[in-house]
């Protein structure tokens, strides 16, 4: 069964375009990853630096694997130092 794991950025309008461009520097990186099925961007119209993306993995397995592996990967750091409020992640299922 694929599971879902949904992320949600706040950036602070000074780093909403440098934020927008680390996420997708992230989503791109992940495309190389086991387990790997496809993700959507998307972006509050009102606050661009409201980002949600909504990943497609192969099983929860995956997408916590990749969640332990990547956290120390420069880009992943780097939309930490941006956001205004840390980064939420939940796992869901349809």
């Amino acid at each position: 069964m694929a599971v879902y794991s949904i992320w949600e950025s706040q950036f602070p309008p000074e780093a909403s375009a440098a934020g927008r461009a680390v996420t997708e520097r992230i989503w791109e990186d992940m495309q190389g990853y086991d387990g790997y099925v496809g993700h959507e961007l998307l972006h509050d119209l009102d606050d661009p630096g409201h980002l949600l993306v909504v990943s497609r993995w192969e099983s929860r397995e995956h997408a916590d694997q990749v969640l332990a592996e990547y956290a120390d990967n420069p880009n992943a750091l780097e939309a930490n130092r941006l956001v205004a409020s840390p980064r939420r992640r939940f796992v869901a299922a349809k």
